[in-house]
């Protein structure tokens, strides 16, 4: 159905000429009365009958009024779910219980105002072709991977260093440690059964690995968290690696132990990517929040891959 059609209608409806209607549309009384024409062509009735100080709604124009109000609240609440400002601002996190998200959780408490729709992607190829695809707004990933390159229509800018950290069970050998050195884990089993290969974060992982000369065992099942936790819990040789913000819960009598990495500190390199043609204010706003987190570290202190 014409909308713009339904729009004069329900202006004449109101106004009781179809003069007011095309003034209060800026086009001709003629072209007010051709859409009309047109609706009750399309509808197969008469809307209107002609007065001598204007038009009257007939029976069927009477009946199809309070429809073709309903027509055009649809068509603004429609406008309004996708004009810039009005709806969530869809932001692609990795997980819901790692760094990405507690940065979304700040933004919002900064910005009560702001609506946001949070998901979780599989991995940085999926979150760019969502992005270019307009199904999402923004992502937080670790960029650039090796051998490839973001494409131009994409911006990014790195964010967030987050310390990685050894997680051991109270039997391993360095539980009682505050801190290790990356040379001091080698030789020890590192187990992460949830990293998949050709992800940005199997190929942090395995650089990391790589330059320390580490043992980070992929191979079992991934069966999530708390069986991983489990497991950590009763071994005396396995650890595993962490976010220093990742958000874990365990049982009191597991005592697990965090512990910190230094000299250096490996981060992994969280950064924010768009596309530049993106108007959405909250977009914006969330880009100025997050602009002033992640200064320049001293590389003697820590370690990021090349390609990072």
């Amino acid at each position: 159905m014409d909308l713009d059609a339904v729009r004069s209608f329900v202006a004449a409806a109101d106004a009781g000429r179809f003069q007011d209607a095309a003034d209060e549309a800026s086009i001709t009384q003629q072209a007010v009365s051709k859409r009309v024409a047109t609706l009750e062509r399309h509808l197969g009735v008469r809307l209107f009958t002609r007065t001598a100080r204007g038009v009257r709604l007939t029976i069927d124009g009477q009946a199809f009024l309070p429809h073709a109000r309903d027509l055009l609240r649809a068509e603004e609440r429609a406008l309004a779910s996708v004009r810039p400002g009005s709806r969530a601002l869809r932001v692609d996190v990795i997980g819901r219980k790692l760094a990405p998200a507690a940065l979304l959780g700040d933004f919002h408490r900064a910005h009560p105002e702001a609506e946001l729709d949070v998901v979780t992607l599989f991995d940085a190829d999926a979150a760019v072709d969502a992005i270019r695809s307009g199904t999402i707004d923004a992502s937080f990933r670790a960029v650039t991977m090796p051998g490839r390159h973001l494409p131009d229509d994409i911006d990014a800018a790195r964010v967030f260093d987050e310390a990685v950290q050894l997680l051991t069970g109270p039997a391993h050998e360095l539980a009682a440690a505050r801190t290790v050195r990356p040379t001091e884990l080698v030789g020890h089993r590192i187990w992460m059964p949830g990293i998949v290969p050709g992800t940005e974060w199997a190929a942090y992982y395995g650089d990391l690995a790589a330059a320390f000369g580490l043992t980070i065992e992929v191979t079992g099942p991934d069966f999530g968290t708390e069986p991983l936790l489990d497991t950590i819990a009763d071994s005396r040789s396995l650890a595993t690696f962490v976010g220093e913000q990742t958000r874990l819960v365990w049982p009191a009598d597991h005592g697990l132990r965090r512990i910190a990495v230094r000299d250096p500190t490996p981060v992994y390199p969280h950064s924010l990517i768009w596309h530049r043609d993106n108007p959405h204010p909250t977009l914006t706003a969330l880009r100025t929040h997050l602009h002033p987190r992640c200064p320049d570290p001293p590389a003697a202190e820590t370690w990021t891959p090349t390609w990072a």
